[in-house]
């Protein structure tokens, strides 16, 4: 019931300030009439770029693969210092609001400005289709729907914040949404912390000396080992592709469209480094926390099902979270060896969601949905128990660790119901930023400045609410037909926006050489080699073992990035330079004199 109470409340003020700020111009639904508080901003563009993948999926895949889930925390938080310092403030001198504008009057190109067009659309679809996809994870749990059902109400609710009040509404929306999901993050993350170590701050939970004698870490490794995964403070990626996944969350992370435009909603240049810095802050409230919350729900996941002497728990003696989740589509228990216990170890209980059980007694205690799960598990290697004593028996999705933690910890009932709402804070701000990007792109990038220039206001803000409309039917799709879990699907759109917009960006403000003809080039090799390359190993089938360099697919838009500026500086080197004025428009973008009013031309 308390579920029910703190999200619909949370839906209704979302919708009623959506209501209060409705857009009734471009400038208001683009750019929020330019005239927000940098704290307010800060706020929002918080909201905007702590997406599912931040508050929903990180701290649960860094519960699984220990050591290898930092490049996200170090991708993802220096991504936006670099965006704070190097691109956002000139960005907003030179005065263009949208990626493929800035692209496109940089370049004196429409050709730039339609490919700039298509890069914004593939890194925000890839990207909402994670959070449409967080949104239906919650909604699946506690209103007690199927994900699908999740997806689509979620899909009602974006569409009547970003259709009607575009990004007047939505700034003012993350605003409440902030304070929604940080507070529904750091609440349960304290009780965690208390809870595991006696220290209150989950910041420095980890290094604190449990019961046993040894810290987090330690205990955590130690858990690791004994049933069969790797050592949390090891993990198994290799050094390269360390380094590559965090190069590209990075400058994924400082070429995102949607975070970009939110730089546009200040009044002034000097606004827009202070909104920067205020964002800094309340982002590093919640990434501070992720190891922690990380460390303890792994902690508790482990001694809950395996018990104190590793030895398994009886089904009968699991509490109702395990069979909560279960019903959700999101938990599964296979009992391999009939012995009616739960055993969690290394190895994969299911070979994928479809199929037969890889072992079935006939009995079968579980839920309608971890029922299902099962029985449509494929058939894996024969199981025998005389062999292998402690196989593992539990299907767990990675996405469900920060939303069950509360659940497992037997936290108060009502900081389950302040997760829930703050999960959906999370999905739900940042697709309606990407969503609202989308429709600008297609609406002001491509339908005003390039197809019909006459189009009026009202043409203009109809074509963007009908795109934004579309572009939520789509993104639904994509929720309910994922490619992968949300951190990884997010880890692709940084990719992408790595190996495309971020070069093109930095080029355009940093080298005044930089043309047209090298900007195509570079956006285009950037762009299709990442795509191909993720395309191939995760919807097309490649073997992990023909990565290039051992480099994965979230990875490769490190590869991306080098070959996009090595194509687009050897090719501006041998073709003309870009006019004489614009060289004179981006040598002046560098210079600290006008820290007023946007720069005009």
């Amino acid at each position: 019931m308390l579920s029910y109470l703190f999200i619909g409340g949370s839906f209704l003020l979302y919708i009623g300030i959506a209501v209060w700020a409705r857009a009734g111009s471009t400038k208001e639904f683009y750019v929020a009439g330019g005239g927000v508080h940098p704290i307010a901003n800060g706020m929002a563009t918080a909201a905007d770029w702590m997406s599912a993948a931040s508050f929903i999926s990180l701290a649960g895949l860094i519960s699984f693969i220990g050591r290898d889930g930092s490049a996200y925390l170090m991708g993802w938080t220096g991504g936006y210092v670099l965006l704070a310092m190097l691109l956002a403030p000139y960005l907003r001198k030179f005065g263009k609001f949208t990626v493929p504008d800035f692209v496109g009057d940089r370049y004196e190109s429409n050709t730039a400005r339609i490919i700039g067009v298509a890069c914004t659309i593939i890194i925000s679809f890839t990207y909402v289709a994670g959070q449409m996809r967080g949104v239906g994870i919650v909604f699946s749990r506690y209103l007690h729907v199927d994900i699908n059902t999740g997806v689509i109400l979620g899909m009602a609710i974006v569409f009547f914040y970003a259709v009607l009040g575009g990004m007047k509404g939505i700034t003012y929306t993350q605003v409440a949404q902030y304070c929604v999901l940080i507070l529904a993050f750091t609440v349960p993350a304290f009780f965690l912390s208390a809870q595991v170590t006696g220290h209150i701050l989950p910041q420095i939970g980890l290094g604190a000396t449990l019961e046993t004698g040894q810290s987090v870490l330690a205990t955590l490794d130690q858990l690791s080992m004994d049933l069969g995964f790797a050592q949390y403070t090891t993990g198994t990626k290799s050094t390269i592709d360390i380094f590559c996944l965090t190069v590209a969350l990075m400058c994924g992370t400082a070429g995102l469209p949607h975070v970009i435009v939110r730089f546009f909603t200040v009044p002034r240049v000097k606004d827009a480094r202070t909104s920067a810095g205020y964002a800094l802050i309340f982002i590093a409230l919640l990434y501070t926390a992720i190891p922690g919350v990380a460390g303890f729900g792994r902690v508790n996941l482990i001694q809950t099902l395996n018990g104190p002497d590793n030895a398994g728990t009886e089904y009968a003696a699991i509490p109702d979270w395990f069979k909560n989740w279960e019903n959700a589509g999101l938990l599964a228990w296979n009992d391999r060896n009939g012995d009616g216990k739960i055993q969690y170890a290394a190895g994969s209980a299911f070979d994928s969601k479809g199929g037969k059980p890889a072992f079935d007694d006939g009995a079968d205690p579980r839920g309608e949905m971890g029922q299902r799960l099962a029985t449509n598990a494929l058939v894996g290697a024969e199981f025998d128990a005389t062999k292998q004593p402690f196989a593992n028996e539990v299907y767990v999705d990675r996405d469900i660790m920060v939303l069950a933690n509360p659940e497992i910890a037997q936290l108060p009932a009502w900081v389950i119901a302040l997760v829930a709402a703050g999960a959906v804070a999370a999905a739900l701000s940042t697709a309606a930023g990407l969503l609202l990007v989308i429709s600008t792109a297609i609406a002001h990038d491509l339908m005003k400045t390039v197809i019909s220039p006459n189009i009026t206001d009202k043409q203009e803000l109809m074509y963007a609410r009908m795109a934004a409309v579309v572009a939520i039917l789509i993104a639904g799709y994509f929720g309910i037909n994922p490619p992968g879990f949300v951190a990884q699907v997010v880890a692709l759109a940084f990719g992408i926006a790595s190996a495309s917009v971020f070069p093109t960006l930095m080029l355009g403000i940093f080298y005044t050489r930089m043309n047209t003809q090298g900007a195509i080039a570079g956006m285009l090799v950037g762009l299709l080699s990442t795509v191909g390359y993720m395309w191939y190993f995760v919807f097309g089938g490649g073997d992990p073992a023909d990565y290039f360099m051992g480099i994965s697919p979230g990875g490769f838009g490190a590869v991306g990035l080098v070959l996009h500026f090595v194509v687009a500086i050897v090719v501006a080197k041998f073709t003309p330079p870009p006019s004489e004025e614009m060289q004179r428009i981006v040598a002046d973008l560098r210079i600290p004199r006008g820290a007023g009013e946007a720069h005009a031309h």
